[in-house]
């Protein structure tokens, strides 16, 4: 059986690989906006109720939760005799880490500490090190040479945490460090050890897909709730792939802060009236003498 830091590990690596918009991507959102509000339970005919507000199909909606299933997110759990679903402990974990950076990005400032990851991994364990590059890179690792990677401090118990889920501690050295030097700039270097064009374009995606939400008036619970699951789902992936760095290692047109505040806006204006429509929906589709369809 996985220890809880392995299946954390890997649900928080198959939650950055899901496809936003997706029906499973869009049912991870889902569960954790909004079914750990109500507790981390849900009948499995309300979380299609949910679901199919946001377009999904009844039969997506099974295929996603049997896949969530498989990955350790839910667990079947039957309750005053209706079937349904409830979080996973690991799952909670991995989403109560992940709320921090989702919900408040993180920028660094000049002088902030770097965290360096130093390993030499025998080819034996080839595997276990494309992993580990693969991993490091999903929470917004930079890539300095083959077996050195470099992140913002307050990245250091995540990425301890990959290293340590791949039994790979052995092979790895960290460092805390407070100057670099580097031939050139440290702009140059960041455009070298990031794929910031790929990170722009995702930053400038999120402000087009999205832009148009803050200029919405007198929206409904119910309109909350439809505009800003699907902002939501495009938005947690960039957290993870962006480590925030200081603005004067990024480009002078970084798109970073334009779409930083878009989300905040529309956190503040949309998630407690999507929540409160959520709860109140359930609450009336499980009245006792009305018959759901």
């Amino acid at each position: 059986m996985n220890s809880p830091r392995a299946d954390l590990a890997g649900a928080v690596l198959d939650d950055i690989d899901s496809r936003p918009g997706s029906a499973t991507s869009l049912a991870r959102t889902v569960l954790g906006a909004y079914v750990r509000d109500l507790g981390g339970w849900l009948a499995i005919a309300d979380f299609s109720a949910l679901l199919a507000g946001l377009g999904v199909p009844e039969q997506s909606t099974r295929t996603a939760v049997t896949r969530l299933k498989s990955k350790g997110v839910l667990d079947a759990e039957s309750r005053d005799g209706r079937s349904g679903y409830r979080i996973t402990a690991a799952a909670e974990a991995m989403y109560s880490r992940g709320d921090p950076r989702i919900f408040g990005f993180r920028q660094m400032a000049d002088g902030d500490a770097w965290h360096l990851i130093s390993f030499g991994i025998p080819e034996s364990q080839r595997a276990a090190r494309h992993q580990l590059r693969r991993r490091l890179s999903s929470i917004g690792c930079g890539t300095v040479s083959a077996g050195l990677w470099i992140c913002p401090e307050y990245l250091a118990a995540e990425a301890a945490t990959i290293v340590t889920a791949l039994a790979l501690d052995d092979y790895v050295t960290s460092f805390r460090a407070t100057d670099l030097t580097v031939p050139g700039t440290l702009r140059a270097a960041a455009a070298q050890w990031w794929d910031l064009p790929a990170l722009a374009e995702r930053h400038r995606a999120f402000l087009d897909h999205h832009g148009d939400i803050l200029a919405l008036d007198n929206l409904t619970d119910r309109q909350a709730f439809e505009y800003f699951v699907p902002l939501l789902d495009e938005w947690r992936i960039i957290p993870y792939l962006d480590p925030g760095l200081p603005a004067a290692m990024l480009p002078a047109d970084w798109p970073g802060p334009a779409s930083v505040r878009l989300f905040a806006e529309a956190q503040q204006r949309c998630l407690a009236p999507s929540r409160r429509w959520v709860r109140s929906s359930i609450e009336a589709r499980n009245k006792p003498g009305i018959l759901i369809h």
